[in-house]
């Protein structure tokens, strides 16, 4: 049997009219935080009504029997729902409690003031032998029906007046009717993108200028950055919002059943069902295959092959008459568009994890990345995130000397991060872009579309020692909450990689911290090689993952899988790396074992069978409920420009749901474990800001000071280069908007705290520094700076910065 089809977000290049709309009711929202505003009202239609009159405005579902979604003008709370039958009900608000709890009804109980709700909760809260809702047949009691002739005189009136309307607002744009969400900030009308190109109003014309559109569900019409348009496809009942005069509102929902953005995510009680934007802004070989033209396929051959993003830079550097280093620009320009973000909403996925290098922020020296260009493209992901409901896990892959020595943390090689005699200069350089970071996403304006920090991607713990990550890890915390504040929500929650230490080494650290989780990539590909068929590994994930991730729940709190995907095997071009071939197959240069068999079954995915998609897809299942939080690497694989296709399909979720392998809806993951229960609940460990929330033992915070005593493969740190915290801090930029009125828009500082005034750690003039990718095995400079034999003698006191006040 086949695996499901898979509907795309379609769209085409045409620009579509715009129509009429009734104008907003409530104010433009003046601040991102605000979170309530006046209920829009929009009438709503009736049989009964002669053509012409206006259509009541409070019967809905509960006098035309439709059912059973809410009326679109159910606009003030954060019930909110797309538009489906002008007659639902508007009433959830009186709805009772929910059996067996003494909270108020939400959106969610199912209970309709409509006596045609859906049969499994029709009866929900109603009193035996009823046929109607008790709030339905009081308001028929209390309300009788009006005498004909009145009725006759009111349609009369609503008729003139409805006339008198529709002179007045000729040329207003399309009402829309999509409820706000409760934070609402504005309206739910206004501009639908940033094209700028909204219509003018002639200086001689008396009726007001036409706006956009600024929200819309399934079937609606988006218009994107360059003014083209698409049909937004989300069958989850998401819908996006977007309005240039008012860039900041989160009103948006990526599916029903996932709070919008301006609605508290509940960890533990909410479930993280996210992508990996790999290869986007800090690109790797596996995920990059492609883009314009093929990124690493480019210079792969020759005596100096591009197998990271360093040697890449170079490569396309000197190609002046292929592009040069802009190249990458054109890379970030097309390999991931607003599109993704709207396909991955209606994928039913709620977050995604941008990894981002360094050089997002600056470049020093030698370093021969594109500098600064990819934060301009990480601002247009807290955009479209922003427009669809989207939230962002931002993810530091790459740190200067690396963390890992692979080629996604910017330069294929050694560790010289913690590592080596340039190791704790290296890591106080990361420590600051952490803080330039923190200090950007916890402004009010991006803090509740970027939600989550992964501080350092995969840093290799055995190299360095837990100890000292865990100093790390404790200061770059320090910082973080320092930058966004204590306080409900203030600051991103902030994700660990457990550092190839395994889970269960980390219960007993940050116990009280504020908002912490631990991130691990459990991947089978790249153990032993098998030949084994996914059907006979489809409860694999289940017996290896579910049991760790629901201790390290309950025991350290938030466990998130930040990397995961389908492959069994390392098949497929450039997994293991540019030139580096594969073990399956034999050829992997660092060793692995005999040959297994041929990688082509694995990845030609045209030849693949019905039930070999079916049991492909199992085994996602299986993996999204044993994993339970997680976030798949990745989203988007690009085509060979050899073979003109995907080369590595079981990366690439986007291609899963094209070609039917991977699940439509990854609800349908649940119970995939049984009888291995995913963890219920609530993360006792976790904490939600305010008083209380930084209540670390000072056994633990004495234990783990910055900075570390010693250096692995280096020795004492007194006795290693370091740096000063005297330069000039550097600041990131906030977006730019086209609309006229965009310079009253306040995008920002790029600082949240503006107490925190401590220089940025630049070298002492008098010191010498060897190459921040040194080899481990170096020995530092001696003396470490003229006139002094001794760090102390010239080296400030270590910048320690101290727990949040409660």
């Amino acid at each position: 049997m086949s695996g499901p089809s898979y509907e795309p977000v379609h769209w085409s290049p045409d620009h579509q009219e715009d129509t009429p709309y009734n104008p907003p009711r409530s104010p433009i929202s003046p601040d991102p935080r605000q979170t309530s505003f006046p209920p829009e009202t929009a009438p709503l239609a009736h049989e009964d009504l002669p053509a012409g009159a206006a259509r009541p405005r409070f019967i809905g579902a509960a006098l035309a029997r439709e059912g059973p979604n809410p009326r679109e003008s159910y606009a003030s709370s954060s019930h909110s729902y797309p538009i489906n039958d002008d007659y639902n009900s508007s009433v959830y608000a009186l709805n009772d409690a929910r059996p067996g709890s003494t909270q108020p009804n939400f959106y969610g109980a199912n209970y309709r003031d409509d006596p045609d709700g859906y049969a499994s909760t029709a009866n929900l809260g109603k009193s035996p032998g009823l046929t109607e809702s008790p709030y339905l047949a009081e308001k028929r009691q209390t309300y009788a029906a009006p005498r004909t002739q009145s009725r006759k005189r009111m349609i009369i009136i609503v008729s003139v007046v409805v006339a008198l309307l529709l002179l007045i607002g000729v040329g207003l744009g399309v009402y829309f009717g999509l409820v706000k969400p409760k934070q609402g900030a504005k309206d739910t009308s206004g501009a639908a993108s940033d094209h700028g190109n909204d219509d003018k109003p002639d200086k001689n014309a008396t009726t007001p200028a036409t706006r956009a559109v600024v929200t819309g569900g399934d079937g609606s019409k988006v218009t994107m950055d360059d003014g083209t348009t698409f049909t937004y496809t989300n069958k989850f009942g998401g819908y996006w919002y977007w309005d240039e005069s008012d860039p900041f509102n989160n009103g948006a929902r990526a599916q029903s059943w996932t709070p919008a953005l301006n609605e508290t995510f509940k960890y533990g009680d909410d479930v993280i069902r996210g992508v990996n934007l790999g290869g986007w802004l800090n690109t790797e070989p596996v995920s990059t295959t492609t883009s314009v033209p093929a990124l690493y396929e480019k210079y792969a051959d020759g005596p100096n092959p591009a197998v990271d993003e360093w040697t890449l830079s170079e490569a396309m550097a000197a190609d002046t008459a292929g592009g040069g280093l802009n190249q990458l620009e054109d890379h970030y320009k097309t390999f991931i568009t607003e599109l993704d973000f709207a396909e991955i909403a209606a994928a039913g996925l709620n977050f995604v994890r941008i990894p981002i290098g360094w050089w997002a922020i600056e470049t020093r020296d030698d370093e021969p990345f594109l500098a600064k260009t990819s934060w301009t493209y990480f601002l247009k992901a807290i955009k479209w995130a922003r427009k669809y409901g989207l939230r962002i896990n931002l993810d530091l892959h790459a740190l200067p000397g690396s963390q890992n020595g692979w080629n996604h943390s910017g330069r294929l090689g050694t560790v010289g991060f913690l590592n080596g005699p340039m190791g704790y200069a290296n890591a106080q350089r990361s420590l600051d872009y952490i803080r330039i970071l923190a200090e950007f996403i916890s402004q009010p304006q991006y803090k509740d579309v970027v939600v989550m920090f992964g501080i350092t991607n995969e840093p290799q713990g055995p190299t360095f020692g837990q100890e000292n990550l865990a100093r790390y890890y404790l200061e770059a915390y320090n910082i973080i909450r320092n930058a966004g504040g204590v306080g409900e929500g203030n600051g991103p929650a902030i994700s660990f990689h457990e550092g190839f230490q395994g889970l269960g080494k980390w219960v007993g650290m940050f116990v009280g911290s504020d908002r912490t989780g631990l991130d691990t990539h459990p991947y089978l590909c790249f153990g032993g090689q098998s030949a084994d068929p996914y059907s006979a590994r489809i409860n694999t994930p289940c017996q290896n993952w579910a049991a760790g991730q629901n201790n390290s729940m309950s025991q350290f709190g938030l466990t998130v899988a930040g990397e995961w995907s389908l492959a069994i095997n390392d098949c497929g071009l450039f997994v293991n790396g540019v030139g580096l071939g594969v073990r399956y197959e034999g050829t992997y240069v660092g060793g692995g074992g005999p040959r297994v068999g041929s990688c082509d079954p694995w990845t030609n995915f045209a030849t693949w069978s019905p039930a070999m998609k079916n049991d492909i897809q199992q085994f996602a299942l299986s993996s999204m409920d044993a994993l339970q939080n997680w976030f798949f690497w990745t989203w988007k694989i690009g085509n060979s420009s050899v073979t003109g296709k995907v080369e590595s399909p079981q990366w690439s979720y986007q291609l899963g749901l094209q070609q039917g392998y991977m699940p439509t809806d990854p609800r349908k993951a649940i119970g995939s474990c049984d009888p291995v229960a995913p963890f219920d609940g609530p993360l006792s460990a976790w904490q939600t800001g305010g008083p209380g929330a930084n209540t670390m033992q000072a056994a633990f915070t004495d234990a783990y000071t910055w900075p570390p005593t010693s250096i692995s493969a280096a020795g004492a740190v007194e006795t290693l280069p370091s740096y000063t915290p005297t330069g000039t801090i550097v600041t990131l930029p906030g977006p730019t908007f086209t609309q006229s009125a965009s310079s009253s828009i306040d995008v920002g500082s790029g600082w949240a705290n503006a107490q925190d005034k401590s220089g940025m750690y630049v070298p002492i003039p008098t010191c010498s520094y060897l190459d921040p990718w040194v080899n481990p095995t170096a020995a530092p400079p001696s003396p470490l700076c003229a006139g002094s034999p001794n760090r102390r003698a010239f080296a400030p006191p270590s910048r320690i910065t101290s727990a949040p006040k409660s």
